[in-house]
């Protein structure tokens, strides 16, 4: 069996659970190191082979990477799988977090079906190192196209957005009627908060917003959206990247285009990596359960700092830097692996 040392799971497991949120694909970042390290990295972190104990190492990194967004967002997951119970009790589909949930399910079916019968196949194809490095140079050109020649009413959702959220210094239980579905002792208490509770109570009510605004985009649309994520078996593009492309094309603002990405993700990386934990519970995890622990540990905390990270970052900034990223990456890779 490959071998897989502690020093390579403690890299590999962080940088999975950093990448996998940054708009700049985990998979292809995963493909493409042990490539340019050389040596027994190239040997032992081999995605391409088949029966690959990596392969189920960093899926299975994904259950991780899947819990910290779901302890992240644990509120408002709350929120959205009650309202999938209670749709399912009355029988119809009205509130805010009803239609949140099903638009969920509905976008991630078809990801769901192309990976279960066709990641194979990408896999063997499409997971090698070079061709990796040119997916991340496209990756790149994507998130680029995305931020330059979005549309506008994607920009005018930017502007409307901070303005609702400047308008919340008034009590938010009392201004803000989306805020119904939020426990009494969960809401914001208004301007007289202070310190980390009023930061923390500003993010929930800024969630409860953000949801409202996205249920309202359609069945539809959230399906179109979540379909985007197919591109993302391809070793070097970015699930979230490009998902966010797709959601601002559709006239979503950045910040709730990163917001629907996340809530996306999450069902999906926990899906896929849950089908890999037999594998690495049966013969290709014998020797390597210890650098399995240690991955998923830092792969979880990556994901989690990465996270908060992004959420502010995406409320005034661009996806330029992470487009520069990942054309400069893809390139220098290519040439380096031509000529070393």
């Amino acid at each position: 069996m490959t071998h897989l040392t502690y020093a390579e799971a403690i890299v590999v497991g962080f940088i999975q659970g950093v990448t996998e949120l940054f708009p700049v694909s985990s998979l292809g970042h995963n493909v493409l190191i042990p490539a340019l390290i050389g040596g027994s990295w190239a040997n032992d972190l081999n995605v391409a082979k088949a029966e690959s104990p990596y392969l189920a190492f960093i899926v299975g990194l994904h259950v991780a990477t899947a819990i910290a967004m779901i302890i992240y967002f644990w509120r408002d997951w709350l929120r959205i799988i009650g309202g999938f119970f209670t749709s399912l009790r009355d029988r119809r589909v009205v509130t805010v977090d009803q239609r949140l949930a099903w638009m969920i399910i509905l976008a991630t079916i078809p990801v769901g079906i192309v990976g279960l019968v066709a990641e194979h196949p990408f896999r063997v194809i499409f997971g090698k190192a070079v061709a990796a490095a040119w997916f991340l140079m496209l990756n790149g050109l994507i998130l680029y196209a995305g931020e330059k020649w979005r549309p506008r009413r994607s920009r005018v959702a930017d502007q409307e957005v901070e303005a609702e959220r400047t308008q919340s210094t008034l009590p938010q239980s009392a201004a803000d009627p989306a805020l119904a579905t939020v426990p009494p002792g969960q809401r914001p208490p208004g301007r007289h908060a202070s310190g980390h509770q009023a930061v923390r109570q500003r993010e929930i009510s800024d969630a409860v917003r953000a949801d409202r605004r996205l249920s309202a985009i359609g069945y539809l649309q959230a399906v179109v959206i979540g379909s985007t994520q197919i591109l993302a078996l391809l070793a070097g593009i970015s699930r979230d990247g490009v998902v966010m492309v797709g959601g601002m094309f559709r006239g979503l603002s950045r910040q709730d285009a990163a917001r629907f990405s996340f809530l996306l993700s999450a069902p999906v990386i926990l899906a896929a990596g849950v089908l890999k934990v037999p594998d690495l519970m049966g013969s290709l995890g014998n020797g390597i359960h210890g650098q399995i622990l240690v991955g998923s540990i830092l792969s979880g905390v990556g994901a989690y700092l990465s996270l908060r990270f992004l959420m502010k970052y995406f409320r005034t900034n661009t996806l330029y830097p992470f487009a520069i990223y990942c054309f400069v990456v893809g390139l220098g890779s290519i040439i380096y692996l031509s000529v070393k």
